[in-house]
């Protein structure tokens, strides 16, 4: 008889999304974004940082003073990286998972790309001017917007596990 306290589908994608998120070395916030085609495979991941060759050491963590002086002008969210890690692969009708709901600047390059749904776990700016530009956006674009609802309070990977 099979094991019946296996993950989903969504829960698995939203899992690497996590994971990728870990990679981050953003003090305040981190965000991952895994990418999935018609058939279930994965095709893209990305979390926040800042773009290759811009050390993280020299460029702003800070989220407030002059915007210069901040990350807001340097740091490539997670939806982006996983679009630009796509490196030329299709993404036509994939689905994005991704920890927070994505700003106005990553719904142009979801629309752009030919994602057709994003799954997001929070959505805790949506009063943010950005985020209603962008949920107006994909919404007329036809992009399926869809909260994770799920039982699960955590996942734990198990490297010693044998």
């Amino acid at each position: 008889m099979k094991r019946t306290d296996y993950i989903s589908w969504d829960e698995y994608f939203m899992g690497v999304a996590i994971l990728a998120s870990m990679r981050s070395k953003d003090p305040g916030t981190q965000v991952g974004a895994c990418i999935v085609n018609t058939d279930n495979k994965i095709v893209s991941t990305g979390y926040n940082g800042f773009p290759y060759g811009c050390s993280d050491d020299e460029y702003p963590w800070q989220r407030e003073g002059e915007w210069r002086d901040t990350k807001y002008p340097y740091v490539v969210h997670a939806e982006m990286n996983a679009i630009l890690n796509a490196h030329g692969i299709s993404l036509k009708d994939a689905t994005l998972y991704v920890g927070l709901f994505p700003c106005n600047e990553c719904a142009k390059a979801i629309i752009q790309s030919g994602i057709r749904e994003v799954v997001y776990l929070s959505d805790k700016y949506a009063e943010q001017d950005s985020f209603k530009i962008s949920r107006k956006m994909l919404t007329s674009a036809g992009v399926k917007l869809r909260h994770l609802d799920t039982d699960i309070q955590s996942l734990t990977i198990d490297f010693c596990k044998k």
